[in-house]
């Protein structure tokens, strides 16, 4: 049974969910320990099930949080969450939900259950973060633009974590160049927090997701946001930080995207700028050097080209997945082989004046190349 039918009319909901949702909402239980409680029971309605010295012999699980476990069936309501996520059109993902993405699922400590404003789609298996500082400056605003821009024009999904400075910009960057973009909160995502921006993830949330980890009406506090930092690079195929300070929550976010095997780019700066000094040190300890997308992409081309979908097809460039029938008409005209426009405009039925527009459009997605004035080849 899916999570979307556990939440039935009946109010009748699927024991395995609840478990999850319950166990997950265990205070104390993080990541680590909620993984070890599932190698040692088998599931989470076993973990719950079981008795308090049984529970302390694991690891990671003392007194204290033995009898929060033990509690858990009366004092955690999970039901009501269930009822909340309908009642609110959310969407409860666990991890063997079809939907839960790909990239997350194979970190080390991906979240038990995933709260869902919007809609996850199988082209977001091919997500960049883009992350900085809150405090930044007009010059790193205007880069998150510029990238975040770009990369959804490429057709990849912009990843952020809807805070104040950098990742607000890419947002809204992403969501005026048409593209999607997925937000991951520190808190509940009935609870935007930073609150001046309940109006952006409505937006997002329109055009992407707004998604969480914990409880929909949770409030933000200060341990939340670290944990968040993993869930944004672990949905992404690589991270770019675009100003970050020496203490810079951006620099959670590129260690923990360097412990996943993700690919880390960090945007220069002043030197003489604060806000560039994260960004500098990042370069200096191996991170790549960035100015365009076009670096991202000659970066990531091997791991986009493998990016595997739901269905098991491959895609084999990212900008194929925002094609509109007529720049899908003309790319499916031009051969591997040079073709001349003539050809691509008698195989597509579009006047040559159309086919030419088109053309620069392709490019620029680095879909096609020109071979010469007149013929062009796809890449």
């Amino acid at each position: 049974m899916d999570d979307q039918a556990a939440m039935s009319s009946d109010e009748t909901f699927d024991p395995a969910t609840l478990a999850a949702v319950r166990l997950a909402m265990v205070p104390g239980v993080g990541p680590a320990t909620r993984r070890a409680l599932l190698e040692a029971f088998g599931s989470a309605e076993a973990a719950l099930a079981a008795a308090s010295s049984r529970l302390r012999e694991v690891p990671g699980v003392g007194p204290t949080i033995a009898q929060r476990i033990v509690a858990a069936n009366d004092e955690i309501d999970a039901e009501g969450q269930l009822r909340l996520c309908r009642e609110s059109g959310l969407q409860l993902l666990t991890e063997d939900s079809p939907e839960y993405p790909r990239l997350l699922r194979e970190i080390y400590d991906p979240p038990a259950i995933l709260f869902v404003r919007g809609q996850l789609l199988p082209a977001d298996a091919l997500s960049i973060a883009i992350v900085g500082t809150r405090h930044c400056s007009q010059y790193g605003r205007q880069q998150a633009e510029r990238l975040a821009s770009g990369l959804a024009r490429a057709g990849l999904t912009v990843v952020s974590g809807l805070a104040r400075g950098i990742d607000a910009a890419a947002h809204s960057a992403t969501l005026q160049a048409g593209g999607r973009t997925l937000a991951i909160l520190g808190s509940g995502v009935l609870n935007v927090y930073p609150p001046e921006h309940v109006a952006l993830a409505e937006q997002v949330a329109a055009a992407g997701a707004v998604i969480s980890e914990n409880p929909p009406m949770s409030e933000p506090m200060s341990g939340t946001f670290p944990q968040r930092n993993r869930v944004i690079t672990g949905m992404s195929l690589g991270v770019i930080v675009v100003e970050a300070g020496d203490r810079s929550g951006a620099l959670i976010s590129a260690r923990h995207a360097m412990e996943q095997g993700r690919e880390v780019f960090a945007v220069p700066g002043r030197v003489d700028s604060r806000v560039s000094r994260g960004c500098h040190q990042l370069i200096r300890d191996g991170a790549k050097l960035i100015e365009t997308v076009d670096d991202v992409l000659d970066e990531l081309g091997p791991l986009v080209e493998a990016a595997p979908q739901a269905d098991g097809r491959v895609i084999h460039h990212p900008a194929e997945l925002q094609l509109n029938d007529q720049e899908r008409a003309v790319l499916e005209a031009i051969d591997t082989e040079p073709t001349s426009i003539d050809a691509v405009a008698l195989a597509s039925g579009l006047p040559i004046q159309r086919v030419l527009a088109t053309l620069s459009v392709l490019e620029m997605r680095r879909l096609v190349r020109r071979v010469s004035g007149n013929t062009v080849t796809r890449k």
